[in-house]
């Protein structure tokens, strides 16, 4: 990685790619500075992906970001961000439903913010299943601001190797069409 990150403005716009120590893989994009998409990849509810997620964002210090939100379907989520060190914090807190039901979780969540709620509400929310995990950030791309085309689809086996590799965006950062 070339780019060096100091400000909030460095931040916002990226996408990544990271792996946590315990195998999962995520991808996730800071859209704007309230705003942020993610596609899962690995672990328990891999094949999950959001878009348009509110989140608090902010520098901590100069190169140093963290990243908080809770979800619909009850998951706390708390990431921090070392991307100049290619390492990355994050905590999940999974409520019970979620790691006893995982399977409800993994869609397109935005088609499906009714199912989440109804959920959250139907099964038992604790105790939480706390995940905290170091990851390796294996990918840095710089997308620009609120663009559509960096999360815009499931994630299929071996899409992570495609965009490390070059072979899902252009270079305006825009899909590359099969």
């Amino acid at each position: 990685m070339t780019k060096k990150f100091v400000t909030l403005d460095d931040f916002l716009g990226t996408h990544f790619i990271y792996t946590y120590d315990n195998g999962w893989e995520y991808e996730w994009y800071a859209k704007n500075d309230h705003t942020v998409d993610y596609r899962i990849h690995g672990g328990m509810v891999a094949g999950r992906w959001v878009k348009d997620q509110q989140a608090d964002i902010v520098m901590l210090v100069p190169g140093v970001y963290k990243v908080t939100w809770t979800e619909p379907t009850g998951t706390d989520v708390a990431l921090d961000f070392m991307p100049n060190d290619n390492k990355m914090h994050g905590t999940i807190f999974f409520p019970k439903w979620v790691e006893e039901h995982p399977e409800i979780t993994v869609t397109f969540q935005n088609e499906h913010i009714d199912l989440m709620e109804e959920s959250r509400e139907k099964y038992e929310t604790y105790p939480k299943l706390v995940v905290p995990e170091f990851a390796s950030i294996t990918y840095v791309g710089e997308a620009g601001q609120n663009n559509e085309s960096v999360i815009n689809e499931a994630p299929y086996d071996g899409m992570t190797d495609d965009i490390r590799a070059g072979r899902y965006f252009d270079d305006n950062y825009q899909r590359i069409r099969k």
